[in-house]
């Protein structure tokens, strides 16, 4: 099955950038399989790139920039940057993934888990290129994924469409997913790890001064007794009005994290759309720079005064859509970003 869609979606690429190549518009999307990744561009300018190579569990985006080039997300693992933190090797750009499924966890997958323990975790696999598109004003990629137990069988389908635009200081991704349970049921059984998730540049972090781990310049290891603070300026807003760490395990429509790299203000949203599955959804944000959405994690973040344990009948399908706003310049206040959600909640 991943064998046959990977041969459908070479076939629509290769159609896809022979009509491309007779127009040029603002977006531009160039499909690499040979190195395993497709890049957008806006004005020449690169914004992300999805990525599948066999060293991550799972396909991402990465890197996030802001109009001015500016890069939101950490580096590490994949391009180390002086003074990020070294934890969580799983935490890569954007990526949509969850930690119990049908016993297995997909959250926390890595090169990092050792050979005997492989057998809890399951892998997110890509396999085709659906679609391509650019315009002047958006474009869109249309890839899909399979989810895979240890032994390669696999779980779910995933059909995702990513919408990228670009309006003045902002861009936004919207994501739409779908999920297909194919030859048998499949549960989420409520878990912390899940599932929208996104890790920021080690200035949108929160202050902190606990004993980590980061790296220097030549991008190794290096335990450091207390974080130096200089120019780590983030700090969560919900639609709720809870603020910093107390925005964890609560409900709302959208979070706003406000930050500062350099001299740009920078504030980085992510909106919850009310046709979601536990809508709104639950934020397992953490100071540290874990920046996720999990409305699938209810017995867990609720301190167990709520259950979901979402399941998959077999042949059934559940769809999910977000919206990432990466403004540049002064920070959004609340009636802007319920203004933007507002919208995102027509489409």
């Amino acid at each position: 099955m991943v064998e046959s869609k990977l041969k459908t979606g070479l076939i629509w690429v290769l159609a896809c950038m022979s009509v491309n190549s007779f127009a040029q518009h603002r977006f531009k999307i160039t499909a690499d399989a040979a190195n395993h990744r497709v890049d957008i561009s806006v004005n020449s300018k690169p914004f992300t790139s999805y990525i599948y190579p066999d060293t991550i569990m799972k396909p991402v985006l990465y890197p996030l920039r802001t109009t001015k080039g500016t890069l939101v997300t950490r580096g590490w693992p994949i391009d180390p940057r002086p003074g990020e933190r070294v934890d969580h090797p799983h935490h890569i750009g954007l990526w949509f993934n969850y930690g119990n499924v049908n016993g297995l966890d997909f959250w926390n997958n890595s090169t990092a888990i050792a050979a005997e323990k492989k057998g809890g975790y399951g892998t997110i696999r890509h396999a085709s290129v659906d679609k391509i598109f650019t315009g002047n004003d958006k474009a869109e990629l249309g890839v899909t994924m399979f989810w895979l137990t240890p032994s390669s069988d696999t779980l779910l389908r995933q059909n995702s469409t990513y919408i990228f635009r670009e309006e003045g200081s902002e861009r936004s991704i919207e994501l739409v997913t779908t999920l297909t349970a194919l030859k048998q049921d499949v549960s989420f059984k409520d878990n912390k790890e899940g599932l929208l998730g996104l890790r920021l540049a080690r200035e949108l972090e929160h202050p902190s001064d606990k004993p980590e781990k980061f790296t220097d310049a030549n991008g190794l290891a290096t335990n450091v007794a207390k974080l130096n603070n200089d120019g780590v300026t983030g700090s969560y807003r919900s639609s709720e009005g809870k603020e910093g760490d107390a925005v964890w395990g609560t409900r709302a429509k959208w979070v706003n994290l406000r930050g500062k790299i350099k001299e740009e203000q920078i504030s980085l949203v992510i909106l919850d759309h009310p046709k979601n599955i536990g809508y709104p959804t639950y934020w397992h944000a953490r100071g540290y720079g874990l920046y996720a959405a999990n409305p699938l994690g209810q017995h867990e973040m609720s301190g167990g005064k709520e259950t979901l344990d979402f399941k998959l009948p077999a042949g059934h399908s559940v769809t999910f859509k977000y919206k990432v706003l990466i403004h540049s310049g002064e920070h959004l206040t609340d009636e802007q970003v319920n203004t933007a959600f507002t919208a995102f909640s027509k489409d």
